[in-house]
C-alpha cells in the first residue's frame, strides 16, 4: 500500500507541474529499438542492425530495473549523457541526413579499428615465421664477423653520367619503372657502351641480338660493377641472367690478366641455380661469351657445370685445369665441398638465381652451408621474379649495404602474356589439350604438376601424331638434355614438363603455354606463364581449372588477372573470401609471406602447409625441381 501511495503522489506532483499527458514507462532497450525502426528506411537496414548488435554488446544487460527510481523521461536523459548513440530519432535535434553522416563516420571508424587489429595479428604471425638466425656462414656467426663496406672494384660510371643531376637519374628510373632502394644507389645507364664494356663483349651481345639493356640491366649491371650487393627483382623474360653474367665475366677477365689461374685454382665466381636445366642454360651462355671474346684476343676463361646426373670425374677435370666460374645446383655443389673435391678459398662473387626458392621452405641451412666455405668477404647477388617481403627482409642479413632493384611488383605476371582461364572437367583435360594446340603455331610448352600426368599427356600426344617430348625429375639426365635440345632446336613442337622447366629457362619464340593443372603455389604459375611473352614478344597462356582446385589458389589467380588487366571469367569473378576487404591494408597488398594477392598472411595456405609439415616431422618437399637429385 505504501508503494502505491508513493507512486500516486509522484504522478499527482508531475500533473501539477506540467499539462503533458501521462506517458507510461518504456524500457530503454525497447525505446532504442523503436527509434531504429523509424530510421530504418533512411539509414539502411544493414548498418542499423550492426549498430544495434554493437550497442547491445557494449551496454551489457540493460534491464528496466537499472532505471528504477526515475521517471519516464529522466532515465533517458541520463543515458544520453553517457551514450552518444542515443542521439538518434525525430527528437534528436538534427536532420536525418546529418544523423546518417554521423552513423557512417562511426561505422568507418570501427572498420579502421578492425583493420588495425588485422595488421597487429599479421605482424605477430610474420615475426613468428621470420628466421631469427642471420643468413650467414657458420664461422661468421660464431666469430661475430660482420662486414660494413662493400667490395672495392676498379669500375666507375663515366664522368658525363656522374655529372648529371640526381633528378635526371630519378626521371630515368621513373620512365622505365625502376624502383631502387639503398644507400648511394649508382645511376642507371641506358647503353652497353656507356657501361665501359670491352668491344669483344659488345660484339658477342650483338650476335645474340642484344643491342640495348632492359630496365633491370640499366640499373643492375652498373650497381654490380661498383661492387654492391643487390636483390634483383624483375618480371620473367626481362634479362636477369645477363645482369649477373656480364659483371662476373668482367671480374674474371680482370683477374686472369693480372695473374692467370693455375691448376686446382678457382672458382672466382659461383652461380647457384635451382635446377639442372637452368644451370646448363646459364653455362651455355657464358661459354658462348668466352668463345667470342677469346676469338678477338681476350684471355681464355673456363667455366664448370657442377650438376647432378653427370660423372664427377668430368667436372673434376675442369677444376684441375683451373676454373674461373662455376655454375652449380646446391646438391652436387655441397657434395663436392664436403668431400673436399673443390674449395671456395678465392671465390669472391656469389649469385643465387631464383633466390627466393633457395632460402624459402626450409632451405636456409643449405645456403648457410655454402656460405661457410667462403674464406673472406664475398659480393652476394640474389635474383628472382617472385620474392615476397618476408624473404627480402631475411635475405638482407647476408648482404652488405644492399641495393634492392625492383622492376614491377615482385611476383607480378608479365603484361606481354595474354592469360586465358578455362573451366575444364578433370576427365576432359587431356582431350581438350588438342583444341588448345590449335590456338597458335608451335613451339608450345605444356605444364603439369605430377610426373604421371606428364607421361600420360606425352603418350596421348604421340598417339595423336603430335611431335612431343617430355621432361621431369624422374627421367635420366641424358633424356632430359636430349628433350630440351630437340625442343630448343625446333625438332619437336611440344614440350611437356613439370615445374622443373618453369624457372628461368629461356626458349626462343614460344607462343603458347598450357597449364594442364593449376600449380599449388601462385608463384609457380607466374614462372610457368613467363616462359612465353619474353623479351618484348607477345604470348598466350591457357590454364585449365575446375572445382577440384583449392579456393585460395583460385582467389590468388583471380586477383593476379585483375592486376594484369586480363579478362576474368565469371566463375572466377563470383568467388569471394570473407577477408577480401583486408587485401590492401598497411601499404601491403595481399600476403606478406608468399606474395599471393587473394589472401592475407592469416589465411596463407603455404604457411599453413609449412607449419603442418614441421609439426608432423615430414620431410620437406623439393619445390625447386621436383627431384631430390638436383639437390
Amino acid at each position: 500500500m505504501a508503494s502505491k501511495d508513493r507512486r500516486k503522489r509522484h504522478h499527482e506532483e508531475k500533473d501539477s507541474e506540467s499539462d503533458d499527458e501521462y506517458v507510461p514507462y518504456v524500457p530503454l532497450k525497447q525505446r532504442r529499438k523503436e527509434q531504429l525502426v523509424k530510421l530504418g528506411a533512411k539509414l539502411g537496414r544493414a548498418n542499423l542492425l550492426k549498430l544495434e548488435e554493437e550497442r547491445h554488446a557494449s551496454s551489457g544487460n540493460d534491464t528496466p530495473g537499472s532505471n528504477r527510481g526515475s521517471g519516464g523521461g529522466g532515465g533517458e536523459e541520463s543515458d544520453n549523457e553517457d551514450d552518444e548513440d542515443s542521439q538518434i530519432g525525430p527528437s534528436a535535434g538534427m536532420s536525418l541526413l546529418d544523423q546518417h553522416s554521423k552513423l557512417k563516420e562511426k561505422f568507418e571508424a570501427k572498420k579502421e579499428t578492425a583493420k588495425e587489429k588485422q595488421l597487429k595479428e599479421e605482424m605477430k604471425i610474420l615475426e613468428s615465421v621470420v628466421e631469427a638466425k642471420a643468413l650467414k656462414g657458420v664461422s661468421e656467426l660464431a666469430k661475430g664477423i660482420e662486414y660494413t663496406d662493400s667490395i672495392k672494384t676498379g669500375w666507375r660510371p663515366p664522368r658525363f653520367i656522374l655529372q648529371l643531376p640526381e633528378e635526371y637519374h630519378d626521371k630515368v628510373r621513373e620512365k622505365y619503372q625502376i624502383l631502387a632502394e639503398g644507400e648511394n644507389v649508382p645511376p642507371p645507364i641506358k647503353s652497353f657502351q656507356s657501361m665501359k664494356l670491352p668491344k669483344p663483349v659488345l660484339n658477342a651481345l650483338k650476335k645474340k641480338g642484344i643491342l640495348k639493356p632492359s630496365p633491370i640491366q640499366m640499373q643492375g649491371i652498373p650497381t654490380i660493377l661498383t661492387g654492391r650487393d643487390i636483390i634483383g627483382i624483375a618480371y620473367t623474360g626481362s634479362g636477369k641472367t645477363l645482369v649477373f653474367s656480364l659483371p662476373i665475366l668482367m671480374f674474371c677477365m680482370e683477374q686472369e690478366k693480372r695473374m692467370p689461374f693455375v691448376r686446382n685454382e678457382g672458382p672466382y665466381g659461383l652461380i647457384v641455380c635451382p635446377s639442372r636445366e637452368l644451370a646448363r642454360q646459364t653455362n651455355d651462355f657464358l661459354q658462348f661469351m668466352f668463345t667470342q671474346c677469346s676469338q678477338e684476343g681476350m684471355p681464355s676463361l673456363r667455366s664448370m657445370l657442377c650438376i647432378g646426373g653427370q660423372p664427377v670425374k668430368e667436372q673434376l677435370d675442369v677444376v684441375k685445369r683451373g676454373v674461373h666460374i662455376m655454375i652449380a645446383t646446391p646438391g652436387r655443389l655441397m657434395d663436392m665441398l664436403n668431400k673436399k673435391m673443390l674449395n671456395l678459398d678465392v671465390c669472391r662473387y656469389l649469385c643465387l638465381d631464383e633466390a627466393d626458392r633457395m632460402i624459402d621452405m626450409g632451405f636456409e641451412e643449405d645456403v648457410r652451408t655454402i656460405f661457410s666455405y667462403f674464406k673472406g668477404q664475398r659480393q652476394t647477388l640474389l635474383f628472382s621474379a617472385t620474392m615476397p617481403k618476408k624473404i627480402q627482409n631475411f635475405a638482407r642479413s647476408a648482404l652488405v649495404r644492399p641495393v634492392t632493384i625492383n622492376v614491377g611488383r615482385a611476383g607480378a605476371a608479365s603484361l606481354d602474356v595474354t592469360q586465358e582461364v578455362e573451366y575444364v572437367k578433370t576427365e576432359a583435360k587431356v582431350v581438350h589439350i588438342l583444341d588448345c594446340l590449335q590456338k597458335t603455331a608451335p613451339p608450345v610448352l605444356i605444364f603439369a604438376e605430377k610426373k604421371q600426368d606428364v607421361d600420360a599427356i606425352h603418350e596421348y600426344l604421340l598417339l595423336k601424331g603430335v611431335e612431343a617430348v617430355a621432361i621431369h625429375g624422374g627421367k635420366d639426365q641424358e633424356d632430359r638434355v636430349r628433350s630440351i635440345d630437340q625442343f630448343r632446336s625446333k625438332a619437336k613442337d611440344v614440350l611437356v614438363a613439370t615445374d622443373v622447366a618453369s624457372k628461368g629457362l629461356d626458349f626462343a619464340e614460344i607462343k603458347h603455354v598450357i597449364n594442364y593443372d593449376m600449380p599449388e603455389d601462385i608463384e609457380n604459375y607466374v614462372h610457368r606463364i613467363g616462359r612465353t611473352g619474353r623479351q618484348g614478344k607477345h604470348g598466350i597462356a591457357t590454364t585449365f581449372i575446375n572445382k577440384a582446385i583449392d579456393e585460395s589458389i583460385l582467389l590468388d589467380l583471380k586477383h593476379l588477372l585483375i592486376e594484369a588487366k586480363q579478362n576474368v571469367p565469371p566463375f572466377l569473378m563470383q568467388l569471394e573470401s570473407e577477408n577480401e576487404k583486408y587485401l590492401n591494408i598497411g601499404g601491403e597488398v595481399g600476403c606478406s609471406y608468399c606474395g599471393g594477392l587473394g589472401h592475407r598472411i592469416t589465411d596463407c595456405p603455404k604457411l599453413e602447409a609449412m607449419r603442418s609439415k614441421e609439426a608432423a616431422g615430414i620431410g620437406r618437399k623439393d619445390y625447386l625441381a621436383n627431384s631430390s637429385a638436383d639437390w
